[in-house]
């Protein structure tokens, strides 16, 4: 195994099948986001969401996608040009993968692409143990999805973060406002679209541990975007803790622990998930 591969992997406990897949994909994640880097990405995209949280802020849960912005709007751009330099550098860490773009309606903004390779095949180059290998069907595809948003809200903040492993690069990241601007719009309109997701809720927790403010003007652009809100509505931040504490009262909050319960390892840190849980936080934490 490659020695910065075997690095990364040294950094995780891992007990069964499960965690190992994981570990795995994460590993994957951020050698995407090496060869994204190499190939010039960032000098017009940023990376937000749950899995840059993860990478750059120490979110505890595993996170499925990457997202990314680009930062000035920009309805011709091409993904696929990215596509070479990406196979290119996930190949010189000996993975065998295939990269294709998803084709969507033509009014979409949002450009996405998946990387994919045998689950048992990379199981044997980060394990090298066959009995493991052996659990997983040869059919099985571990897959890396991204997604681009060539329109994006307005008002984002960015920042550049380095990383040394799997080699040294950088990255353009919105930064800790914007990326909370995005979770609370997510925690609000797509429960308003019926796609409630625990996981929502469980990374505002952590935005408001870690004390972070919200970008508000960014929120307010994503939610006039989304239709949650109309271009002339108020967004202070008691409009906002409004809005949320409204929200809370509706959540099904044993449908919201089963989604996030297999991305976690601490089960118990969900034990206080309330309405009322929910509305103190935000009213006594929540900044803009």
């Amino acid at each position: 195994m490659d020695a910065a591969l075997e690095q990364m992997l040294n950094a995780y406990e891992v007990e069964g099948l499960y965690d190992r897949k994981n570990a795995m994909k994460e590993i994957m994640q951020e050698i995407v986001l090496c060869g994204l880097s190499r190939a010039g990405f960032f000098s017009r995209a940023a990376f937000y969401g749950g899995t840059a949280l993860r990478i750059f802020y120490g979110l505890d849960r595993f996170s499925e996608d990457l997202d990314f912005s680009l930062e000035v709007e920009d309805s011709a751009f091409d993904l696929t040009k990215y596509f070479p330099a990406l196979e290119k550098e996930v190949r010189s860490f000996g993975m065998h993968v295939d990269i294709s773009e998803k084709v969507k309606s033509r009014d979409s903004h949002i450009r996405s692409a998946f990387l994919k390779g045998s689950t048992r095949e990379h199981l044997l180059l980060f394990y090298a143990d066959e009995e493991l290998a052996g659990k997983v069907a040869r059919s099985e595809l571990v897959r890396i999805k991204f997604e681009v948003d060539v329109h994006p809200p307005k008002f984002a903040t960015f920042e550049r973060k380095y990383r040394l492993l799997p080699a040294p690069y950088e990255v353009n990241l919105y930064d800790m406002p914007s990326l909370f601007a995005g979770k609370i719009h997510a925690v609000l309109a797509r429960a308003w679209r019926n796609r409630e997701k625990g996981r929502d809720l469980y990374d505002y927790v952590f935005y408001l541990s870690r004390g972070a403010t919200v970008n508000l003007l960014h929120l307010r652009e994503r939610l006039i975007d989304t239709g949650y809100i109309q271009p002339g509505d108020p967004c202070s931040i008691d409009d906002v803790k409004r809005m949320l504490c409204n929200h809370f009262e509706t959540v099904d909050y044993l449908q919201a622990k089963q989604d996030v319960l297999p991305f976690i390892r601490d089960a118990s840190a969900l034990d206080v998930w309330s309405a009322e849980f929910f509305k103190q936080i935000t009213e006594t934490s929540l900044k803009g």
